[in-house]
């Protein structure tokens, strides 16, 4: 599995693209921004977009969807069904908090899904709600793409729609914290971490 990473959007979240180098096939890990760097990096391992999964329904984890999807038209995009409503209502969102004037392209999902597994099982979705209601984290081989689940030694924020502290604390100590210690964590925003380390240093949990 090769692991490429890069930040984009107004927030700077985190974008993952994972390859299989002998499939040549690539999935993508949320999407704040279409780059540039994504079609030089499938270039490179000459890899076709098969998937954009998505941690959560914010808007600075979908922005880009729209226009890798009219890039890449046979990629896939799955997301949790509790943030359907979510996305669907992106404009009245932004609106609400006061993001955005403009209004935006509603993203395209092509499949809610729920709590289990896609691609053969290779890839485990992981329901945890309370940043929103249908955030997830995806388990592949020792790695937990975490969206706004957790950080490093934080949690994500549980003030807006949908949020909800004591179950992102629940659902941390039950679903993540019962992970195997040297699971690598790649939060939606900021540096790597482990579950080991969260478990010692997370002050929140």
């Amino acid at each position: 599995m090769i692991l490429k990473h890069w930040q984009a959007g107004i927030f700077g979240a985190n974008n993952y693209l994972i390859i299989n180098e002998m499939r040549k096939e690539a999935l993508l890990i949320d999407c704040s921004e279409y780059t540039d760097q994504l079609e030089k990096e499938l270039n490179n391992y000459n890899a076709e977009l098969k998937y954009i999964l998505l941690t959560h329904g914010h808007f600075d984890h979908v922005m880009g969807i729209n226009e890798t999807k009219r890039k890449y038209p046979n990629a896939k995009v799955f997301a949790h069904f509790g943030d359907k409503n979510l996305v669907l209502s992106i404009n009245e969102f932004m609106k609400k908090y006061g993001m955005f004037t403009e209004t935006l392209e509603i993203p395209i999902i092509d499949e809610y899904v729920q709590e289990g597994s896609i691609s053969g099982n290779q890839i485990k979705i992981i329901h945890t709600p309370g940043h929103t209601r249908g955030s997830v984290c995806y388990l592949i081989d020792d790695n937990l793409f975490s969206g706004d689940t957790i950080f490093l030694e934080a949690v994500g924020r549980t003030d807006l729609d949908g949020g909800n502290f004591e179950d992102i604390k629940t659902n941390i100590e039950n679903k993540i914290f019962t992970l195997d210690e040297n699971i690598k964590i790649f939060p939606g925003h900021g540096d790597f971490t482990s579950v080991k380390h969260e478990k010692e240093n997370n002050r929140f949990i």
